[in-house]
């Protein structure tokens, strides 16, 4: 349970953070904000993602999830409640039209440790996609071998992604419609390599909540049109259902989040999951014609 004394610092003698120094003091955002806090905590705590000591490379992008992510990790951090080295972490990727200064000057703003990255991505990524083909697959890979590389140069141990509830209901629901498998986003993993975690804090977090905590702080917003302005995108078309459904029966979504943490593999199909030839009668009943 989070405590009301550390809502502004006072108790610990430290001064609030400039991340939420223009923090409304209304009830309804101290509860958000202990909400979210309290989401990422459990996150941390029940996935194991802590290694006292450890360095974090947490990956901004400029969204309002990623601006969610830094706040709760700092918070907690400042608290004390979260042991490890926060290097935030920005990859420019060439897409015209980027604020690239956005970024730098609210770090510097809000004093948070970073590293600015320029990588020109997106001309690898115009060139090798067809014309009327989605991006999303190609982008992703070269991001994620960018930041693999920087958490290596700056000693992390740890690339930490901005990915909530939301983003892994829509995982499963493409899986489970276009791949054929039941999988999600997992909130912890080890990379190819084996060198690297790859957590995800805000895997309990609403998007909701996230676009309500980073409007109220008023955070310099970047969106990403290079995705976005694609239609069809099958994403955004689960994310389309799952609003629907939401919106004919109100918390479905949490309903069907708490179901990705509540698997029981010997009511579903996967003999790789549970051994049903192995399955055996523990007390099989006695044949009439032997007894």
């Amino acid at each position: 349970m989070l405590d009301d004394e550390f809502e502004d610092g006072s108790e610990t003698g430290a001064a609030i953070h400039p991340l939420f120094a223009n923090a409304p003091a209304s009830t309804e955002f101290r509860k958000l904000r202990k909400r979210i806090i309290r989401q990422v905590r459990e996150a941390v705590d029940s996935y194991g993602m802590v290694e006292r000591g450890a360095r974090w490379l947490v990956c901004l992008s400029g969204g309002k999830d990623s601006y969610t992510l830094l706040a709760a990790l700092t918070e907690l951090q400042w608290r004390g409640l979260l042991p490890v080295e926060i290097l935030a972490c920005n990859l420019d990727q060439g897409q015209p039209g980027f604020p690239a200064t956005v970024l730098p000057d609210f770090l510097n703003k809000m004093g948070v440790p970073h590293r600015i990255e320029y990588q020109d991505t997106y001309s690898i990524v115009m060139d090798k996609i067809p014309a009327g083909r989605t991006f999303c697959a190609l982008c992703s890979r070269l991001r994620r071998g960018n930041l693999y590389r920087i958490a290596r140069e700056e000693g992390c141990s740890a690339v930490v992604l901005g990915h909530h509830r939301d983003d892994a209901l829509e995982t499963f629901f493409m899986n489970l419609f276009h791949g054929g498998k039941l999988a999600s986003m997992p909130p912890k993993l080890v990379n190819d390599e084996g060198d690297l975690y790859v957590y995800r804090p805000l895997a309990h977090v609403a998007e909701v909540d996230c676009e309500k905590f980073a409007t109220a702080l008023n955070y310099p917003i970047i969106p990403c049109d290079l995705c976005g302005s694609q239609d069809g995108l099958q994403r955004q078309q689960v994310k389309a259902l799952l609003d629907e459904w939401e919106a004919r029966s109100p918390g479905r979504r949490q309903v069907m989040f708490k179901a990705l943490t509540n698997g029981n593999p010997s009511h579903l199909l996967d003999v790789n999951m549970f051994d049903f030839a192995g399955l055996t009668r523990p007390n099989p009943p006695e044949n009439p014609k032997t007894a």
